[in-house]
């Protein structure tokens, strides 16, 4: 009776989360640990060592995201510091039909997730730098 309560709310919950954002969090976490306990048997409740393997994969979880935020902060600086050194270069960069252009890079736009070359007032992707050389 149990399991399958839960296989439903995690069935449901996993549905929810692949429509929304696809992957689990914390929350949906704490979601399905908290039905599991409302609707255990009060006759064979969950045992201390289960609910606490639970809460240790919980604070596992919490530990991976906030992990993984502190490696997408470090990316990013790592982005800002490689766009910054090529300020003052020449780079050879693609658009978006394919075609080649050149130019200086004169300043570094940080206003979206990922910096962004100004390159004679036209901002590009670094990932769209194809060469780069000495200003001449």
């Amino acid at each position: 009776m149990l399991v399958d309560l839960i296989n439903q709310f995690s069935a449901d919950d996993l549905n929810q989360a692949a429509q929304k954002k696809e992957t689990l969090g914390k929350d949906d976490f704490l979601r399905l640990l908290v039905t599991q306990l409302k609707n255990q048997d009060p006759l064979e409740p969950l045992k201390n060592e289960d609910f606490i393997a639970q809460l240790a994969t919980f604070n596992s979880l919490e530990q991976m995201i906030n992990l993984n935020k502190q490696f997408e902060t470090m990316l990013l600086l790592q982005q800002v510091t490689q766009a910054s050194a090529l300020i003052g270069k020449e780079v050879t960069y693609y658009d978006a039909e394919g075609a080649a252009h050149e130019g200086t890079v004169d300043s570094v736009d940080l206003a979206g997730d990922v910096p962004q070359l100004n390159v004679g007032g036209v901002l590009i992707d670094i990932t769209d730098v194809a060469a780069i050389s000495a200003a001449s």
